[in-house]
């Protein structure tokens, strides 16, 4: 490719709406352009970095058996009502009509038409295993679409679905499916971690996440440095503290708290540490027992002062699948006192009210918390005694560093993520829901077993950008770069000698097949180097005058802080070697 044939258009300044260092660059390098809110134009540099991952994500799918095709990106909504999405996903379908009153949806995924396909093409056990997927168009209608690419309300994503005969046939296409993403992210050259996730209301074990490691990620990464242990901080468990509970050594006091409400303000004051301290949090749930219709049950849930409570945990309790927070008004009107003063020493227990303690809390002894009147706190307080024993103990926190690895290998480290793709074991929800059978060998239909499994493709370059940049601009993994070599003659225009050498170079770097373009625009060697550094083309060498004269051409790898003189005639040869270095 030449330059002067492409399109090259950067800018200096950043888009005032960026809030993240991928979006100022994927704008000013060229590669998107905003249309509308959430809604980007691909731009010819950003396409082929697209078009990249798109082959990689090709390559592996095949070779793991899976079977390409294309769903429509408007689907009709009677297929949704089958499984009963088009009502509880909300506001993020994107819904509409046709001009006979037609409802149909913008898809942000397919399990639904790919479940009718089965349905209707897979009639015997024979035909499985299948593995379908394609790269495709989803919309999902962010309520805040921000970042650029990485939460657009459009984007590209890779789906697929397997379908099995049993259950150990899809455990063993989730394997399959699992090991080829991690070939596919190996390929791109980023640093990834592949996570144990929370699978939800479907349940089961088999979900992972795979996150590019970026300090400007939005999830938190928990992982042992001394083993394989990784999960996302919903999943991640916090191990039961060893040991039995001390014996109380203090008397329960009720001390003057003027003004502190917090378990770090109040720990501070009374200088003790944050970890003695006890927080309380009361939940809502609307009843459903035909008897008690529209009532409201609270759930009091205790942690240690310098912990949070993890929402997905506590969703997995019995009974607390669709919590709330409680609302100040119901706080005092069960338990007699203002949210910011409560605590669990209470007069009497209050009928229906369940305690839950986190398993830290449950062991602690001298505790302090709220007294349930605003100003003071009770210190020395104790299980058994102070307190009735609680309803339940379970793990309810989120995990922290320095936590003792679920594995028992080493401690837990915390780093950011970004989630660029999803394996998911989904069993029958959605045949049955849609009534995809098969025959099986004893001739008695059976529900297909499914899983799903997900890469966000236009995420991916926004990811590899946040993992890998400078005050310049991008540096692209090789693999994934919109060109990989850029070939910079200086002052081509004045010197037939370096435009005869680029032209000579350039021409062998296309016959062994390099993704190579030449700068032949007579663009200030200065302009020339900004623009590619910005756009982050890994390799460039530079043919000028000078060097020539030695017989000499200049090397310099993106992340190199200088150039390496390079022998004409041992260029490409050279460059052969760090392209496979890096491959």
């Amino acid at each position: 490719m030449r330059a002067s044939r492409f399109h090259i258009s950067t800018y200096k300044d950043s888009p005032a709406d960026a809030e993240t260092v991928s979006h100022r660059l994927m704008v000013r390098a060229g590669l998107i352009r905003k249309l509308g809110s959430g809604i980007y134009i691909l731009m010819p540099m950003g396409w082929r970095v697209v078009r990249k991952v798109e082959a990689i994500v090709r390559e592996e799918m095949d070779r793991a058996g899976g079977i390409e095709l294309s769903m429509p990106v408007i689907q009709p909504a009677q297929l949704w009502q089958q499984t009963g999405r088009f009502d509880k996903m909300g506001a993020e379908l994107l819904r509409i009509r046709d001009r006979h009153g037609n409802d149909f949806v913008v898809q942000p995924t397919s399990e639904e038409v790919v479940t009718d396909i089965a349905r209707q093409e897979v009639r015997s056990y024979k035909q499985l295993p299948k593995t379908f997927y394609q790269i495709q168009t989803k919309f999902r209608d962010e309520r805040r679409p921000r970042f650029g690419v990485m939460r657009a309300r459009e984007f590209l994503m890779k789906d697929a679905y397997s379908f099995d005969r049993d259950a150990a046939g899809a455990q063993a296409s989730y394997a399959t499916m699992a090991q080829a993403y991690r070939r596919i992210f190996d390929r791109f050259g980023l640093r990834y971690r592949a996570v144990a996730a929370d699978s939800g209301a479907i349940g089961g074990d088999l979900s992972e996440e795979f996150q590019v490691i970026a300090a400007t990620g939005e999830d938190a990464v928990v992982y042992c440095p001394d083993s394989t242990y990784a999960a996302n901080l919903e999943k991640a468990e916090a191990l039961p503290p060893q040991g039995p509970r001390p014996a109380p050594t203090l008397p329960l006091t009720k001390v003057a708290t003027p003004g502190y409400t917090t378990c770090e303000q109040v720990a501070e004051f009374l200088g003790v540490p944050l970890e003695r301290t006890v927080k309380t949090v009361v939940l809502a749930t609307e009843s459903k027992d035909a008897g008690e219709q529209g009532s409201v049950r609270l759930w009091i849930v205790l942690l240690r002062g310098d912990h949070e409570m993890n929402e997905v945990k506590v969703r997995h309790i019995e009974g607390l699948s669709a919590f709330r927070l409680a609302s100040a008004g119901e706080i005092e009107a069960t338990l007699g006192c203002p949210p910011g003063s409560l605590g669990p020493v209470l007069p009497a227990r209050c009928p229906g009210v369940r305690t839950l303690a986190d398993r830290e809390v449950a062991v602690l002894a001298d505790w302090v918390c709220g007294a349930n009147e605003e100003g003071f706190h009770y210190t020395g307080v104790q299980w058994g005694r102070d307190v009735p024993e609680p309803d339940l103990v379970a793990d309810l926190r989120n995990v922290v560093d320095g936590d003792p690895s679920p594995d028992g290998q080493g401690t837990l480290c915390i780093e950011r993520g970004i989630e660029v793709g999803h394996v998911f074991y989904l069993g029958t929800k959605y045949s049955q829901a849609m009534g995809a059978t098969f025959l099986d060998v004893d001739g008695k239909p059976r529900y297909m077993e499914m899983g799903c499994y997900g890469i966000g493709i236009t995420r991916i370059p926004a990811a590899a950008i946040e993992q890998n940049h400078d005050e310049r601009g991008i540096i692209w993994p090789d693999a994934l770069a919109p060109f990989t070599v850029v070939l910079c003659p200086v002052q081509a225009d004045r010197s037939p000698e370096v435009a005869a050498a680029a032209e000579a170079l350039y021409a062998a770097l296309l016959a062994q097949g390099i993704d190579v373009i030449l700068d032949d625009r007579n663009e200030r060697p200065g302009v020339m180097f900004a623009d590619w550094e910005l756009i982050g083309v890994p390799h460039r060498v530079t043919v000028g005058a000078r060097t020539l004269q030695q017989g000499k051409v200049e090397y310099q790898h993106r992340r190199d802080a200088g150039t390496t003189l390079v022998a004409q005639e041992e260029i490409i040869a050279f460059l052969q070697s760090r392209l496979q270095r890096r491959a």
